[in-house]
């Protein structure tokens, strides 16, 4: 078996799309994070709720647009905008400014859990090791297939005519399990993945409940082809 490639501290999720003008200094900044920061794993979730303004976005998923949605009717804010960083679950930012999203990477709460990764010839395995923060019950352990950099040249819309290279792009969302505490391994077919084209995967540890997704308390990432 492969072992995980690399254990981050904090997570970052940027909510961008191709349609959006103010979205790529987020972009840029987000590569940044990737290329200077190996204790963080920043992930790129493209929303689709701006197709209508005369470009479809190529990378875009409902489930992106249907999680940050959900992390606003947690908060009680229902702040839904893109460029929008959302550290470790909980601080949402403005993803272009660079000064907010380091200030809120400084004020992250530490991760409880550990998550060690391996891929055999049948399975992606994740064995989660800790504790919940005080009142959480329980927690989702969630898989994640991560495209490494994809570069759009943009047709129409408020970004025609530009090429905005994305960098590790959230191509697969969905759930391995419930996590309540303590070490517990979690499987899934890796046959079932091998269907993607990602390059990267990673496991999130979040707290959730029956008001949604909160709290990221642990994390994973390998890069795919190692572990193949």
């Amino acid at each position: 078996m492969e072992r995980a490639q690399a254990e981050p501290l904090k997570v970052v999720e940027l909510f961008t799309s191709q349609g959006c003008s103010s979205c790529p200094p987020a972009d840029r900044l987000a590569e940044r994070l990737v290329k200077e920061n190996e204790d963080l794993l920043t992930l790129v979730l493209p929303v689709d709720y701006w197709d209508y303004l005369g470009w479809k976005d190529t990378l875009a998923s409902p489930v992106h647009s249907e999680r940050q949605r959900a992390y606003a009717a947690r908060r009680g804010d229902r702040s839904v905008y893109t460029p929008q960083m959302v550290i470790n679950g909980e601080e949402h930012v403005v993803g272009s400014r660079e000064g907010d999203v380091r200030a809120a990477l400084a004020r992250a709460e530490p991760f409880t859990a550990t998550v060690d990764v391996s891929i055999s010839d049948m399975a992606v395995q994740a064995t989660v090791d800790g504790v919940l923060p005080a009142g959480a019950k329980m927690a989702t352990v969630y898989f994640l297939g991560v495209e490494d950099e994809e570069t759009i040249s943009i047709g129409r819309g408020e970004n025609a005519g530009r090429k905005i290279r994305y960098v590790n792009v959230v191509r697969n969302l969905e759930p391995m399990g419930m996590w309540s505490g303590g070490s517990e391994t979690f499987r899934m077919p890796k046959s079932k993945l091998m269907l993607t084209d990602d390059t990267r995967c990673a496991v999130l540890i979040q707290v959730e409940d029956q008001d949604g997704p909160g709290t990221i308390i642990g994390a994973a990432v390998m890069d795919w082809e190692d572990g193949s």
